[in-house]
């Protein structure tokens, strides 16, 4: 799911809260479906303790055009936030400083001597900015397995498949397929 995906989801929610107002008192039941369904939208697109989230839980609990017309007024926010990029750049930027962190230690059990677990670490980090990566790209990062469970993806068909999106050119593809490379030899003892 990317952002245009998301943004389409919160016009069609405050579409449908709108369709309910009414002139005296809206539907009951369709504001309990409009409710449930804003409350599981700003769940996955923050989390249950967000201050949209509790805000939303708290002004549609009654049952009047008041209470409707505040949960319309915060997926107009959320919706401004999505289209505006603010959600998914603080979730950026929080994940490129712990990806940050991972490489200092990286480096600092590089300086140790400790180059294999060093390796480790710093490959464990390009994996996770590749799936980064694949998501912001709308790449799937799991698929279904022969057993029907959902299994992530191998971080060298990630690596194709932004090559192939052109999110990368084929240079950059092959210098992470040695990183990969790499980081497998370390994980798996192959110390050389």
């Amino acid at each position: 799911m990317n952002i245009a995906d998301l943004s389409k989801r919160a016009r069609e929610l405050i579409e449908l809260g709108s369709n309910i107002v009414d002139r005296y008192e809206p539907d009951w039941g369709r504001l309990r479906g409009f409710r449930s369904a804003g409350l599981s939208f700003i769940e996955m697109v923050y989390s249950p303790s967000h201050s949209h989230y509790l805000q939303f839980e708290k002004t549609t609990e009654g049952r009047y055009n008041s209470n409707l017309n505040s949960g319309i007024e915060i997926l107009k926010v959320i919706e401004g936030e999505l289209e505006g990029g603010w959600v998914f750049s603080i979730k950026g930027l929080v994940t490129a400083e712990v990806f940050a962190d991972y490489l200092q230690m990286a480096d600092s059990l590089l300086d140790g001597g400790y180059q294999d677990a060093a390796a480790v670490i710093a490959g464990s980090t390009l994996e996770g900015n590749l799936r980064t990566l694949c998501k912001n790209a709308s790449i799937d990062v799991e698929r279904l397995d022969s057993k029907g469970r959902m299994v992530p993806v191998p971080a060298g068909q990630l690596n194709a498949e932004l090559a192939k999106s052109g999110i990368y050119n084929g240079l950059v593809q092959k210098q992470v397929t040695g990183w990969l490379d790499l980081r497998n030899k370390a994980a798996h003892g192959h110390y050389g």
